[in-house]
């Protein structure tokens, strides 16, 4: 079977825009939430965010793009662009590439949309009526392709907070049967009212920055972004000189098939993924270094995953490194699982293990060790991605160094 790797890579969170500034987020453990400009959230419960503030579209951006493009597709164009650059092709990749699209995304448009409609609505103006062809979350895939001259198979995965990581194991895919040799993947959401409402109407928006395996902890904090990948086949990524960044060993779906909001109690299914995820990476439990969980800091989900990485891990449990960058980017819906797999890549690149920044009061349920406060110095070989959504969707990432 063909080995995966990923050759370029591109970021834009509320860490700030660029790699080396998620980087440098990462590494200070600095904590990128704050109040949230981009819209009114007076009357809810939560005033805050991790949002992308000053988000304008770049210079080298076609006029005629850059007018129709939604908050999500700038995401999606400042990140890919970055990705598409360190990979080697910073006009973009060469028209003959056939270069594959796979994007995961649940909010589209939306942002864009929701104001074309609140004018309608109070019959103010309304601007081009164009916007509302940005409100399918196929679009933004297309933004991408069209922009970059990806002529490859496309697809949008929206799968709620595990697109982002699905989008990944599906590129990987695609590679390993032939269907491109070269695919763009990664994940994409902006902030919307639709979603600040919903979560606020679930009641699990937490009213200071979110402290994943806290005592203390009472919700997540939603956040924006996007992480976008290059990703080909080791034999043809080393035949071109290009810079290799990490390989994709392998990744694990599984249903929950049990609750819409709500993990199942017992904690089957992110077992079954982390467990499938081993399998296809062809690896055990033992070689991994690092867990980057899903971590969102709801009552439910953290006393879950940990129990989970108890009985996968066993008594090892205990000696792993396990911490959420959600801590610092906020949840950021169908991006998450992108922006942490990144997160892991930085890791594994860089010796360090990233920090829950805002854990201050363990949590005696949550007891393993969630690197609080400070990221840490850290030698990793090969680590696990945790993504877990809405529906019971789980997906688990299993990314290590090329050795050879």
């Amino acid at each position: 079977m063909r080995r995966v790797v990923v050759t370029g890579v591109g970021s834009t969170n509320a860490l700030g825009v660029g790699v080396s500034a998620f980087l440098d987020g990462l590494r200070a453990a600095r904590c990128g939430i704050g109040p949230v400009r981009c819209f009114s959230t007076a009357g809810y419960r939560s005033t805050i965010g991790a949002e992308v503030h000053d988000l304008a579209p770049p210079a080298w951006l076609a006029r005629s793009t850059a007018r129709h493009a939604s908050r999500t597709d700038l995401l999606a164009l400042i990140a890919a662009h970055e990705a598409f650059t360190t990979a080697g092709w910073a006009s973009g990749p060469p028209a003959g590439l056939g270069v594959g699209v796979v994007l995961g995304t649940t909010t589209g448009g939306m942002f864009g949309g929701e104001e074309y409609y609140r004018r309608v609505l109070l019959h103010e103006p309304t601007g081009s009526p164009t916007v509302v062809l940005a409100l399918p979350v196929s679009a933004c895939a297309d933004v991408l392709s069209n922009t970059f001259r990806c002529a490859g198979p496309r697809s949008t995965v929206s799968t709620a907070c595990s697109s982002g990581a699905n989008a990944l194991g599906l590129a990987a895919d695609w590679i390993r049967q032939d269907q491109a040799e070269t695919v763009l993947c990664g994940g994409v959401d902006s902030l919307c009212r639709m979603t600040y409402s919903g979560f606020n109407a679930l009641q699990a928006l937490d009213a200071v920055p979110c402290r994943p395996f806290d005592r203390d902890r009472a919700g997540l904090t939603l956040g924006e972004g996007a992480a976008l990948f290059v990703v080909e086949a080791l034999d043809r990524a080393r035949a071109r000189g290009a810079t290799i960044y990490a390989e994709l060993r392998g990744y694990g779906n599984s249903a929950d098939a049990y609750h819409i909001t709500q993990g199942r109690p017992d904690g089957a299914g992110i077992l079954l993924a982390m467990r499938r995820a081993l399998a296809d990476a062809g690896v055990d439990a033992a070689a991994i270094d690092y867990v980057n969980a899903h971590g969102t800091g709801t009552p439910s989900n953290d006393v879950l995953e940990t129990r989970a990485l108890k009985a996968l891990f066993g008594p090892r449990a205990y000696a792993i490194p396990v911490s959420s960058t959600k801590s610092m980017v906020g949840h950021c819906l169908a991006a998450a699982g992108a922006i942490e797999a990144l997160a892991c890549i930085l890791a594994l690149r860089h010796g360090f293990v990233p920090a829950t920044a805002t854990l201050e009061t363990p949590d005696p349920e949550c007891d393993l060790d969630y690197v609080p406060r400070a990221s840490r110095a850290l030698a990793v070989g090969t680590v696990m991605s945790n993504s877990y959504g809405f529906g019971g969707n789980n997906t688990s990432l299993i990314l290590g160094a090329v050795d050879g």
